[in-house]
């Protein structure tokens, strides 16, 4: 697996107007092709009555997997430039769809090129990108008695908290920094004297700009 990559978080949206066109950035992050088609598909269909709905992907962490559509506009006056700009930014498992209602003015080739270009390049800017790296998912299953330690344990950059279960005892699900993991277990053995309840899950990409602070 790569060391990490870089996405937007959920859905974002940006219009701008050019030579009385409007055009209409969605920009989305997704987990697979599969994701990013039914994403331009759902974009089309809220807008029928376009003249044109360009899209740009790369669906994958390594850029193996890419997509683009000029879909009516002039070769490569669209999908490319917008496909350039999710490369440039380094976005990867992103999808980009500019939708564009024409306002009469034709923009010539370079113009084109700018307008759908530009059009993804404002939506990154107001977009929040997330840092997406290598991480497990654990697991812990904590006594009432010593939750507190565990969140002081777990409330740190390298660990995620991604859900708590309260019932008869806390299930707290975390994602944690695979070069940290090794660091946090004996921490875990303190807390419970060695007789620590967790499962180590899968190996994935998270996110660990939203921990939990207590």
């Amino acid at each position: 697996m790569n060391d990490g990559y870089k996405t937007v978080n959920e859905e974002f949206q940006n219009v701008t107007v050019i030579e009385k066109s409007k055009f209409i950035c969605y920009l989305k992050g997704i987990e697979n092709e599969e994701q990013a088609k039914d994403f331009i598909l759902s974009i089309k269909k809220l807008n029928s009555l376009a003249n044109h709905n360009c899209y740009a992907y790369i669906a994958d962490e390594k850029g193996l997997v890419m997509k683009f559509s000029d879909d009516g506009e002039p070769q490569g006056t669209a999908g490319l430039p917008m496909l350039e700009v999710l490369k440039n930014k380094g976005l990867y498992k992103t999808v980009a769809v500019v939708t564009r209602y024409f306002g009469g003015i034709k923009l010539g080739t370079g113009g084109l090129t700018r307008a759908y270009g530009g059009a993804v390049s404002q939506c990154v800017e107001l977009s929040k990108v997330l840092n997406m790296e290598r991480g497990s998912y654990f697991e812990i299953v904590s006594d009432y008695e010593n939750y507190s330690a565990l969140l002081r344990a777990i409330s740190v950059p390298e660990i995620s908290v991604l859900n708590t279960d309260f019932g008869d005892k806390i299930t707290v699900s975390i994602a944690i920094k695979q070069e940290f993991i090794d660091k946090f277990l004996p921490k875990l053995s303190d807390i419970y004297k060695g007789k620590q309840e967790y499962s180590q899950k899968q190996t994935e990409y998270f996110s660990f700009e939203n921990v939990c602070q207590k």
